[in-house]
């Protein structure tokens, strides 16, 4: 059986030639063949693309940020910034065939550096690092030196300090692959930045495959010994614009244990059995069902019950829309956030205010405070080591 996909533009078009050349009047099962081959020619030449560029406006530095535009053939599009190397924008269809925004963002820089954003600190959309979620008393001890960093939450460091990879302009290289458009991101975080050692080189590949996924494969090396944890901090929901929250959107989490956290968040190295708490998403709930029961709302790493390979690190389903979200990691952990300190203050795509559980996030990770937590998985990356994790988000309708 001959797959036309397979075989490049020219190759499909020699071979329909022929096809009319043996017989003026082809079958059925030849014109299926053509139609077919011409279909999957028009995917793989979508696929095949560039992504598009335009700027996103200027920091307050005054450097030009640019946006990328990735898309695939089945109406998916993905917009990201060179600023924190955010994603501003994911539209993908809805039960209907409508598409729709699924993201938290803004339209152009200017939004992610207001007085109010940077007051709230969101991180929508972001890259996270060096240290993705907290470190206790914003301090850590490696090979005998003890690291003093910014207090930026409370008494803790949180994401990388008091300017993250968040707030950094990130070189972009647009480039396509047999899987779908990409964008390369690559950021030299030199030694000392946010007294974090070692100079750490970080290239940061997002694709947007073929069949509505969206993959994020991050890569490091440092010349010292250094702690790190990469992470994205994009906001979801998969009715935004329709529905103010996601307290309706049903989770599931595949973890049997959560990390429990003192009053700053920071874990107390116990792993919590789930089962009998609201923290249980093993089978789905919806994220309202008992969020009244966790003071402050959801804002807890799970320890995933599967560690090894790409595995599962949660699934959604919105019942309004119909759109589904799958995330994949190879990580031993997700950080489940619903938007509990969204207030009003921001408005974002199409006017859209964003109000408290407006959002949730799902950040693959380490664990928090791992660098002060010797029994959980290590966050130290050596020289000659290379560090490399890849999560992707894959969206779907349930009709």
């Amino acid at each position: 059986m001959i797959h036309f996909r397979r075989l490049s533009g020219a190759g499909c078009l020699s071979s329909l030639l022929l096809l009319a050349a043996c017989d003026s009047q082809p079958s059925a099962q030849q014109s299926t063949a053509q139609t077919s081959a011409t279909a999957s020619d028009s995917a793989r030449t979508a696929s095949a693309a560039m992504p598009t560029s335009a700027s996103f406006g200027k920091t307050t530095d005054g450097t030009e940020a640019r946006l990328f535009t990735l898309t695939n053939a089945h109406g998916m599009k993905v917009t990201i910034s060179t600023y924190g190397g955010t994603i501003t924008s994911i539209q993908v269809p809805d039960k209907n065939g409508k598409a729709g925004d699924v993201v938290l963002g803004f339209d152009d820089v200017s939004g992610y550096q207001s007085p109010a954003f940077l007051k709230s600190g969101p991180y929508f959309g972001a890259l996270i690092g060096r240290y993705g979620n907290r470190i206790k008393g914003g301090q850590f001890t490696l090979e005998g030196k003890t690291y003093h960093l910014a207090k930026n939450n409370g008494p803790n460091t949180l994401h990388g300090g008091k300017k993250g990879f968040d707030k950094m302009i990130w070189e972009a290289t647009p480039g396509s692959s047999a899987d779908g458009q990409t964008l390369t991101l690559h950021y030299l975080s030199k030694d000392g930045e946010e007294n974090f050692p070692g100079n750490l080189n970080v290239t940061v590949v997002y694709t947007l495959t073929n069949d509505n996924g969206l993959r994020l494969d991050y890569t490091a090396t440092t010349d010292q010994a250094t702690v790190l944890n990469l992470t994205n901090h994009a906001y979801f929901n998969l009715s935004l614009g329709q529905s103010k929250d996601v307290l309706a959107h049903e989770v599931t989490i595949p973890a049997d244990r959560y990390t429990v956290v003192d009053a700053t968040l920071i874990p107390t190295g116990e792993l919590r059995p789930v089962k009998g708490t609201p923290f249980d998403f093993t089978t789905p709930h919806a994220i309202g069902a008992r969020i009244a029961q966790v003071p402050g709302g959801y804002d807890h790493n799970w320890a995933l019950n599967n560690t090894s390979g790409q595995h599962s690190a949660a699934t959604v389903y919105d019942p309004a829309s119909g759109r589904t979200l799958e995330v994949t990691t190879d990580q031993p952990g997700v950080q489940f956030y619903t938007g509990n300190f969204l207030d009003g203050t921001l408005t974002g795509h199409n006017g859209t205010v964003y109000g408290k559980h407006g959002g949730f996030c799902l950040e693959t990770q380490h664990f928090p405070d791992s660098p002060n937590q010797p029994k959980f998985p290590t966050t130290v990356l050596k020289p000659g080591q290379t560090y490399h994790t890849t999560t992707e988000y894959k969206f779907g309708v349930r009709k």
